[in-house]
């Protein structure tokens, strides 16, 4: 057992493919926890210097903002691959499972449409805030930088959604809702 295999986790008797996309998940959604750990902890530094009467630091409200996108951007992988996504059963708790699976993959696909949807808009989103260059007022940060991480998060996402309808649909579906 290697010493990645420790920090970036697979799932037993799992595909090779799956155990990968949960490894890149897991990473991205590790990197987006990085991220809103060390913007918390900018903005306790800025309030507490504050509170001294110092300066606080300057464009912390513009990390905060900057990071909360990116941090979002960086779950969302990580939830479809679990699908924590939120599932009202109301209506199909009392179908038979194979019908309960075939709507789930049925949802899924939309998932894997959209998904792939909003990585295009935003790609092109990026494209276009990029040409422009636009950047935030203080720091001067350009602004497609927010784009990255949720064009790779919802590509990612887009890739699992796909791979959860056409290659592991006996793995994660109605049955792991408990």
């Amino acid at each position: 057992m290697s010493s990645w295999s420790s920090i970036f986790p697979t799932q037993e008797g799992a595909s090779a493919g799956y155990n990968r996309l949960l490894r890149l998940a897991t990473f991205a959604g590790a990197l987006g926890g990085v991220v809103i750990l060390s913007v918390a902890t900018i903005v306790t530094v800025s309030i507490v210097m504050r509170n001294m009467g110092l300066r606080g630091i300057s464009g912390d409200f513009e990390l905060v903002e900057m990071s909360c996108v990116f941090a979002a951007g960086l779950f969302l992988p990580l939830c479809q691959l679990k699908k924590g996504h939120i599932m009202v059963d109301l209506f199909t708790a009392w179908m038979p499972l194979r019908i309960i699976k075939s709507i789930d993959r049925f949802w899924t696909f939309l998932f894997a449409i959209a998904w792939f949807c909003l990585f295009f808009f935003m790609f092109r989103g990026m494209e276009e805030i990029r040409e422009y260059g636009d950047r935030s007022m203080l720091l001067q940060i350009p602004m497609w930088w927010a784009f990255l991480p949720s064009i790779l998060g919802t590509g990612l996402s887009g890739l699992i959604a796909l791979a959860q309808v056409f290659l592991w649909h006996d793995n994660a579906t109605a049955t792991d809702r408990n």
